[in-house]
């Protein structure tokens, strides 16, 4: 089973120290292309947010989230430097269903600027799309270098 963990507690579980940079969080209309991955209609109000946490001084994650403002309204306004999106979301629309997609990838040059990278070195990306109360409530893109990420999962057989 794959585990929906908050990265600041992961990070400070393994005793280093956790900060986030906040790139944008702001108040968006759907376009074309994330009205589909909304599963909403163009124009419908969203936010779109880009953080980079960090694990001591290393940036291990780029969370670049689109979430439903009909859902979340006070998320444009919050400070994630003091709390992660994941915790603020679980909070007001408490997980359902969760859908995860990861692949290998090279970064584009911003990425690999954001999170440190030579040109050579891959990423690892998890497309998330989470659904609370029936309802799809965001869309993120997490992507780590693929140095400095293990994905991991445990699960039970039944007979």
């Amino acid at each position: 089973m794959i585990e929906i963990r908050n990265i600041a507690e992961e990070i400070r579980e393994r005793g280093h120290a956790y900060r986030a940079r906040v790139i944008q969080n702001r108040e968006e209309r759907a376009n074309v292309d994330t009205a589909a991955l909304l599963e909403v209609s163009v124009g419908t109000k969203l936010f779109h947010s880009i953080i980079v946490h960090h694990e001591a001084e290393f940036p291990i994650q780029i969370e670049e989230r689109f979430v439903l403002a009909s859902i979340a309204p006070d998320y444009g306004t919050l400070d994630f430097t003091r709390m992660t999106p994941n915790e603020y979301l679980t909070c007001i629309a408490p997980l359902e269903r969760v859908e995860h997609r990861v692949c290998a990838t090279m970064p584009d040059e911003r990425m690999r600027g954001m999170l440190g990278l030579s040109a050579s070195e891959p990423v690892l990306q998890m497309t998330r799309r989470t659904w609370s109360r029936s309802r799809l409530v965001s869309h993120a893109w997490l992507t780590h270098p693929g140095t400095r990420f293990e994905l991991s999962a445990a699960f039970s057989i039944d007979d």
